[in-house]
């Protein structure tokens, strides 16, 4: 049997724990999933419509601290930039230490059928900007028109080309650059991944025009840095010409003086050296196969003794002379001028004068 409890007896402390984390685990879900949500700056207003002349209070947080900004009433969702917006009734607010202003803006017609926004953004410093949607009580509502694209809406301010050239270029790869300008939209409709056409010429040939895609968006008033690649062919030398155009207007020029690839030249210069040596160097293998054989007389064997140097033998063979060859020897007297002497002196007694 289980004993009961008293009258006076408190709850179990596991009881009332389990109470108490279900608690604060439900408070704090929604803290949480707010803060993961909110990551750049946000604006919101006291009420969705309201009619011209009244007043509408509009709060914001994370904004950049002591940042200026600028709060109106546009037309067509701002499709026109401030040319949609009531400039004349916008006011000027200036964010608090923490990131977060509240200001009273007056309602008034945009110069464009809704539907509208009311559109905060900074004035000076990093840019930023948010959009609330709003009606206006009476105002007309109109289809968005559809956004132009034209070239006369973009203007470049600044251009050049960065990058170098390096080994492989100077052994003839292709060299590449790339293009950095600044473009600044001067019209009224946003500039959404613009086609821009890159051109290269050379001398007094018309450029080649090749189409690249920018991803981005360029608002109307604002300004970006745009980056296109630009590559020559193999080999490519001389003076270039980059151009840019958008649509039909030429934007920009910008010169590229691109140097010879003298790494080619040498090994031609290589190439011609090696080839010349080696078709010599067959050359005179064939001549050495094909030219005819002679057939080489045997060594005389070494003599065996020393040849003589004595008068001529019996036979009236001529002395054989070390530095003289058979057919260079000496001529012998002939016979008939070797006087021989006389019966007289030989017969001549001793003691006879």
């Amino acid at each position: 049997m289980n004993p009961c409890r008293r009258a006076g007896t408190p709850a179990r402390p596991s009881a009332v724990v389990t109470v108490l984390a279900l608690v604060l685990l439900s408070l704090g879900a929604p803290l949480t999933g707010g803060a993961e949500a909110a990551e750049g700056p946000t604006a919101k207003v006291s009420r969705a419509e309201a009619g011209t002349g009244g007043t509408v209070t509009v709060t914001g947080a994370r904004w950049r601290p002591r940042a200026l900004l600028t709060l109106l009433i546009c037309g067509q969702n701002m499709i026109g930039g401030t040319n949609s917006c009531a400039n004349g009734d916008g006011r000027a607010v200036t964010v608090g230490a923490d990131g977060t202003f509240t200001k009273k803006l007056p309602v008034s017609e945009p110069p464009k059928p809704c539907p509208c926004v009311i559109h905060i953004a900074t004035v000076t410093g990093e840019a930023a900007a948010a959009d609330v949607a709003f009606k206006v009580a009476g105002h007309p509502v109109a289809p968005l028109p559809k956004e132009r694209s034209g070239g006369e809406r973009l203007s470049v301010l600044s251009a050049r080309l960065d990058g170098s050239s390096g080994l492989l270029t100077w052994f003839g790869a292709p060299p590449s650059r790339r293009l950095v300008v600044t473009v600044g939209n001067l019209g009224s409709t946003p500039a959404r991944d613009p086609v821009f056409d890159v051109g290269t010429s050379h001398g007094v040939f018309a450029p080649s025009w090749e189409e690249q895609r920018w991803r981005g968006t360029i608002q109307p008033g604002k300004k970006a840095q745009v980056k296109l690649n630009v590559e020559l062919s193999a080999g490519a030398h001389g003076d270039y010409l980059i151009s840019l155009r958008y649509g039909s207007k030429l934007l920009v020029e910008q010169p590229w003086a691109v140097g010879r690839p003298w790494g080619v030249t040498l090994f031609w210069v290589l190439l011609c050296v090696v080839v010349a040596a080696t078709v010599f160097r067959i050359g005179m293998a064939v001549v050495d196969k094909v030219r005819p054989r002679t057939a080489r007389a045997a060594p005389p064997p070494p003599p065996s003794a020393p040849p003589s140097t004595g008068p001529a033998g019996a036979n009236g063979a001529r002395p054989a002379l070390p530095w003289f060859t058979p057919d260079t020897a000496p001529e012998a007297p002939p016979h008939h001028q070797i006087s021989a002497p006389s019966e007289e002196i030989r017969s001549t007694p001793k003691g006879t004068t």
